[in-house]
């Protein structure tokens, strides 16, 4: 994890404002993204508002939903999102070109 978030809470219209370490902070809307089987239950607005930061350093909800801070911070500020090393050795990597 690149970017420690230190705070959030829940704003009316599933939105969630987040403050990370460095005082990087915004606002999220999660309005038009909570479909799927673990995602469902936050359209429930009082079950939104139980979001929390857990042990992890990601933002979460009591059913196991949650969100990446490296994701949240490139979605406040515009960054890229880190690209993930391939552990030495292993068979990942670019697909082989032909």
């Amino acid at each position: 994890m690149l970017h420690e978030i230190v705070r959030v809470s829940a704003l009316p219209k599933y939105r969630l404002k987040i403050e990370f370490r460095d005082g990087v902070s915004g606002t999220i809307d999660l309005s038009g993204e909570l479909y799927g089987e673990v995602f469902r239950p936050l359209r429930d607005e009082a079950f939104f508002r139980q979001v929390k930061v857990d042990e992890f350093g990601a933002v979460a909800w009591p059913n196991g939903a949650d969100l990446a801070p490296d994701a949240l911070y490139a979605e406040i500020t515009g960054a890229a999102l880190p690209r993930r090393q391939p552990e030495p050795g292993s068979q990942e990597g670019p697909a082989p070109r032909r």
